[in-house]
């Protein structure tokens, strides 16, 4: 909003406001005021300053707050000056003011239209120097118009020409480190700055300065009417209908080819586009070394050792979880009775393991999702109804002593690997130590549910038979001999003569006939 005039134009306001209504009426009627009433009013102005300058009975100056009706007019006044254009400027000349206040409404009228100008300079100017470069920017931007500038429409294409990177993956600006030390420059000896000067004039041996450049003087001739050709006024002859066009880039195409330009563009279904290639937000340097390491497959060398950890531990405790499942299913088949007794034995054991020997971590998390909701419903019903106390988790020392010594050497092999890993891995990746206990533990909790299922497998799953066997099978009446030879019926003949050795063939071999 434009600032309020000073006192003094309020108070000519004010002396004059009985005379405001026509002068504002005259802007739309064109009427000229009559120059007697202009005269009056100049005058009546002119007794109120006079009036106002005396000083009062304490020897200061009257200063009364101007009124609601006052204000009124000084707005209307301001209004008038301002959004009249020249028509407010004819208007202050015909009011019959005097220079000085013409002098300061003209003044403030050009102040007005100087801050319109130069808004966005003066925005700027006050802005704070923490304010960021966009805040600045959309300070000095032009108003909206309705249409979008061109600079704005090429930032954008260019902007949406390629996509940015995701957050995560933008770097940060790191400032250059500025040495603000003055160093002095290191003192070189005479000596070497005269073998640095013949090396520097050793350079231009050779270069051919003063040398002929080895051309006849036909080509000479040819070069200089080539070179002269290029400065003629006239340009240079070029088709003017399509066909010649097309003929003139076939032309230009095909002296391509010969020059082997396009040999190494790859053409063809499997053409892989990376996108990464032509992306101006990822480092060259970054990106020639991702596809060296995808190409080559190439891991630093923790990640190869993190590979061969895993692979280690992970064939042990399959072998471990597999033999004590194949020595727990027969030592619990060994003590007898029926295969519903035995299964029924089995989940006692399952159930005392899970009581006492729960299983930890995502292991556990793992076995609860995939237990079914008919599953679950089952084994709670079968909880409620079955209350006979439990034994205690199924363990066989005899076994465990048995292979003390293999698995003994197995947790030292894999913490020999464990220690290698941590002293080439980073920090976030280090893994801990192994032990046989915990391990022992862990292969116990999670083979007791499945004791049940591998002794009904044991039980119900066909014998397998094998064809190398001294007694004939009673199902097919098929000895050794029949497994060596196959099917086919053969015919064996005894015979009482001599038998045919390596004797006999070396006779038969240097035998004169």
């Amino acid at each position: 909003m434009l600032s309020k005039v000073s006192t003094p134009l309020c108070k000519h306001c004010m002396c004059n406001s009985a005379r405001f209504g026509p002068q504002v009426a005259r802007r739309y009627t064109s009427r000229a005021k009559p120059s007697t009433t202009q005269h009056q009013d100049t005058q009546q102005s002119s007794r109120l300053e006079n009036n106002e300058s005396q000083p009062t009975g304490d020897g200061h100056a009257s200063k009364s707050e101007p009124g609601a009706m006052t204000r009124r007019l000084q707005e209307a006044t301001e209004e008038a000056l301002f959004s009249g254009g020249s028509a407010g400027r004819r208007a202050v000349q015909d009011a019959g003011f005097s220079e000085e206040l013409k002098e300061r409404l003209l003044n403030k009228i050009a102040d007005a239209k100087f801050q319109h100008d130069h808004s966005s300079v003066l925005t700027t100017k006050d802005l704070s120097s923490a304010a960021g470069e966009g805040t600045r920017h959309i300070a000095a931007a032009a108003p909206w118009t309705g249409e979008e500038d061109a600079a704005d429409t090429v930032l954008r294409m260019l902007d949406d020409a390629k996509k940015p990177l995701k957050p995560e993956f933008r770097g940060t600006f790191q400032p250059p480190v500025v040495d603000p030390r003055i160093r002095r420059a290191p003192v070189v000896h005479p000596r070497q700055r005269v073998v640095n000067a013949r090396e520097r004039a050793s350079v231009y041996t050779g270069m051919g300065l003063k040398e002929d450049k080895g051309l006849s003087d036909k080509e000479k001739e040819e070069m200089r009417k080539e070179f002269r050709s290029r400065f003629e006024p006239t340009a240079r002859a070029m088709p003017a209908t399509p066909s010649g066009l097309a003929a003139l880039a076939n032309e230009q195409i095909e002296n391509a080819i010969a020059r082997g330009k396009f040999k190494n563009i790859a053409r063809g279904k499997g053409v892989e586009i990376d996108l990464a290639r032509s992306n101006p937000f990822v480092d060259t340097t970054e990106f020639l070394l991702n596809r060296i390491i995808q190409r080559q497959e190439i891991v630093p060398p923790w990640i190869e050792k993190q590979q061969e950890l895993a692979k280690t531990a992970h064939t042990l405790r399959s072998r471990l979880r597999t033999d004590w499942l194949r020595h727990v299913a027969r030592m619990i088949a060994s003590k007898g009775g029926s295969l519903e007794e035995q299964m029924a034995r089995a989940d006692d054991y399952a159930a005392a393991e899970r009581l006492h020997n729960p299983k930890q971590g995502a292991a556990a998390a793992a076995a609860d999702a995939s237990i079914k909701p008919e599953q679950e419903t089952a084994q709670t019903t079968t909880n409620e109804l079955d209350l006979r106390p439990l034994p205690r988790p199924f363990r066989d020392p005899d076994w465990e002593k048995a292979e003390h010594a293999y698995l003994n050497l197995s947790i030292e092999q894999l913490n020999s690997i464990t220690r290698s890993y941590n002293l080439m891995a980073p920090e976030l990746a280090k893994k801990p130590y192994y032990s046989l206990q915990r391990e022992l533990d862990a292969c116990f909790a999670d083979v007791a549910p499945l004791v049940s299922k591998e002794i009904k497998d044991r039980a119900t799953a066909p014998r397998a038979t094998t064809k190398l066997t001294s007694k004939p099978s009673p199902y097919s009446g098929e000895g050794i001999m029949s497994g060596l030879t196959g099917k086919d019926s053969v015919k064996i003949y005894d015979t009482r003569a001599q038998p045919y050795g390596f004797k006999e063939w070396w006779k038969d071999v240097w035998r004169k006939e």
